[in-house]
């Protein structure tokens, strides 16, 4: 068992495309995985840098696929964002939103003023960018105005791409470098390698990050977030990165797996 290997660890943060699933595909037995990490007495966040969903949204793809979670053992680079505005700037308010229906439907549940692309001459506190699968010209042309007319610019996170069953896809990161080159500003990232996402999940916890493993597919995300924020991490095959491109990173992994399963049940 896991903690028989590995007793000083007491909490996971795990990401979860490429680790959990890939698209709508589970990756092993997700019931038995999660049932043995609560047998364990492990505690864990999920914690995504896709802002595509909200919370609600993945408990319901998580019991479909047989997990039942609580609102606060997810984290996504949305809901990251959000804390991280309400943090550091409670009195600003209204945001323009290039990303998912979803991340604008949850910024308007948390009381932001959401402006569209028709208030492309409002000015805007803030610009969030995360995925947006439907990006166009006009998006990136409204945003980059509005950051160089004052708004402060704010990146979910800077991921190349996203992993699905039939390969990788264009993600967020796609959609920030376009913003950053037409705005010629450098965005806030909440999402990892940066420490925003992992400050939150820790603090949800409350555990030390000694005593914390993240376990996550990509190395220039999850693993190099883990290994700034003083964290023990754990890469898995599953996703994004494989062992080729492990050769040239340094430092290695403390723990190197084939996928979740062989972690948690090796």
């Amino acid at each position: 068992m896991f903690t028989d290997h590995y007793p000083t660890i007491k909490g996971l943060i795990l990401d979860m495309d490429g680790v959990l699933w890939q698209g709508s595909e589970p990756i092993g037995d997700l019931p038995a995985i999660f049932a043995s990490i609560r047998a364990q007495g492990l505690k864990f966040v999920l914690a995504t840098n896709n802002s595509g969903s909200t919370i609600p949204e993945y408990q319901e793809k998580l019991l479909k696929l047989g997990v039942q979670v609580s609102p606060d053992q997810i984290l996504t680079s949305a809901a990251a964002t959000f804390a991280y505005i309400q943090e550091n700037h409670p009195t600003k308010k209204s945001v323009y939103i290039v990303g998912s229906d979803s991340f604008k439907k949850d910024s308007k549940d948390r009381g932001f003023v959401v402006l569209e692309d028709e208030d492309d001459s409002t000015p805007a506190d803030f610009v969030l960018v995360g995925l947006d699968r439907s990006i166009t010209y006009r998006k990136i042309d409204i945003a980059s105005r509005k950051i160089r007319n004052g708004a402060i610019f704010i990146a979910t996170n800077t991921d190349a791409t996203y992993p699905m069953p039939h390969g990788l896809t264009p993600g967020a990161g796609t959609m920030v470098t376009a913003i950053q080159t037409a705005s010629g500003k450098t965005p806030f990232v909440v999402g990892k390698p940066e420490r925003y996402l992992y400050h939150y999940a820790t603090r949800n916890m409350a555990l030390m990050p000694k005593q914390i493993l993240c376990i996550g597919d990509r190395l220039d995300t999850d693993i190099l977030g883990a290994q700034k924020g003083g964290f023990r991490s754990a890469f898995v095959l599953s996703g994004v990165n494989n062992l080729d491109d492990l050769a040239n990173w340094k430092p290695k992994p403390d723990i190197i797996v084939e996928d979740l399963t062989a972690l948690i049940h090796g």
